[in-house]
């Protein structure tokens, strides 16, 4: 076989269509509210931050959702990822279990990421958008829009969460060699940043905070948009190359996942691994759990409230039922910079709700003996992030173990960890802490979710 023929067979097996879960949902989503009328959303309502082919993608029950050509060609970069049986680790562990996982982390970026930011930029600049604004956490989602707004020409502002900014420099740096802008948050830019700073001088901003002030900015200039990396239900539908890829792979394989994990912060990572899966349980396939990961630090679907609540801190943007602490609720500054969110996406939490899901937390030390046992067996360092996902599925091989149970274990490792080894060096040094959530602080931002009378 030519190198050519295995290009063009690698391409064929890159998802023509994306899946959105809402086809299937045995109950629907609740709608987004409008953020002061508290009515439902419209178009026009979300034309000012995205353009018209997301707004439809936003609201769309169809199941398929065609990805366009250039998006595909862009993808076939490192698409389609590959599946890896863990087989050193399955020995490690002494495990009759099968463990797989999708290394997301070969995309250009490092992460998942790119498989929603390169459809957004790709949508924005078809409506003739000049500059995209957006909020990152961690770094991954920034670095990733910085990376697909090279490709399409869109300048690219990134509000990164300060703890964040000092503590993964590297990051900052990537978004900055793809030709982003990269900026504190929160900042003396905005109104947003100012009143967080007014507020407390010293913080270590949130993911609440960040979006403020990118939505903020978004708002100021007619060739301006934002976006957004996780949460919303097109950038859920985006990820789902993920799993289905990983449908095919499985086919190809002569097997199938019992249970699927991935880690959780605002939902993307997840959806794109499970919905799938979900999906063909839903529709009468084969049965599976789906296990969503999160950190005890923000136990956003292990402690929060399905509730209406705002994306950002400064209310901004629309009301969304989801999983909720609160939109003023502060997570201490784990190194899992990607999981510090306040909400969960509508569709996740909505799956959560219905009992399709399973949440868990775990404390962030514990994750990174994981990801470093992960290290040594399988030779891939998992980003802080990923290292949620990698503690699900040795716990879950472990109790195989335990039960004489040969199940098939599947997760996503949604980016490496080249640009976090600080996070690993505090990790030796003993210097990683860890943080239970403040009750104190989650009790009062709960008192603060908005008064919304349902239908």
């Amino acid at each position: 076989m030519t190198e050519t023929t295995k290009f063009f067979l690698a391409e064929e097996r890159i998802p023509k269509f994306w899946y959105n879960i809402a086809a299937d949902l045995p109950e629907p989503l609740p709608a987004g509210l409008h953020p002061g009328t508290h009515k439902p959303l419209t178009p026009d309502d979300l034309a000012p931050l995205f353009p018209m082919a997301v707004i439809a993608q936003e609201v769309s029950t169809e199941r398929e959702i065609e990805i366009p050509a250039p998006v595909r060609e862009i993808y076939r970069l490192w698409r389609p990822s590959p599946l890896v049986r863990a087989r050193r680790l399955e020995k490690a562990l002494d495990t009759p279990a099968r463990i797989y996982f999708k290394n997301e982390g070969v995309s250009p970026a490092g992460s998942h990421k790119p498989n929603t930011a390169v459809a957004q930029a790709f949508y924005n600049k078809e409506e003739g958008v000049k500059r995209l604004t957006t909020e990152t956490g961690a770094g991954q989602w920034g670095s990733s829009l910085a990376f697909a707004g090279s490709l399409f020409g869109l300048e690219v502002d990134v509000y990164m969460v300060k703890v964040s900014y000092f503590q993964k420099p590297y990051r900052r740096a990537l978004m900055e060699a793809y030709g982003a802008r990269c900026v504190p948050s929160p900042s003396t830019e905005t109104e947003s940043g100012r009143r967080a700073l007014a507020e407390n001088p010293d913080t270590t901003g949130s993911l609440g905070i960040a979006i403020s002030e990118a939505v903020e900015m978004a708002a100021r200039r007619d060739d301006t948009k934002y976006a957004l990396g996780s949460v919303l239900n097109h950038v859920m539908t985006h990820q789902t190359v993920i799993g289905l890829e990983a449908i095919e792979q499985f086919a190809m394989a002569g097997d199938y996942p019992d249970v699927v994990i991935a880690c959780a912060g605002g939902g993307s990572n997840f959806a794109g691994t499970a919905f799938p899966f979900i999906g063909r349980k839903l529709r009468g396939g084969e049965d599976i759990r789906a296990v969503a990961v999160e950190p005890k630090a923000c136990p956003t679907l292990t402690r929060g409230r399905y509730a209406y609540d705002f994306g950002d801190t400064a209310g901004l943007t629309p009301l969304l039922k989801m999983m909720t602490l609160g939109s003023t609720f502060m997570p201490a500054g784990i190194h899992a910079g990607g999981l510090r969110y306040h909400g969960m996406a509508p569709q996740v939490s909505h799956l959560a709700h219905l009992g399709l899901i399973e949440p868990r937390a775990y404390h962030q030390k514990e994750c990174f003996a994981a990801g470093v046992q992960f290290a040594r067996t399988e030779g891939i360092i998992p980003a802080p992030e990923s290292t949620h996902a990698v503690r699900g599925a040795i716990d879950e091989a472990l109790k195989c173990k335990e039960e004489g149970v040969a199940r098939t274990i599947f997760f996503n490792l949604s980016g490496h960890g080249h640009f976090d080894m600080q996070a690993y060096m505090d990790y030796f040094a003993g210097k990683l802490e860890d943080h239970e959530h403040d009750a104190e602080a989650l009790k009062r931002s709960m008192l603060g979710l908005p008064s919304v009378v349902e239908a």
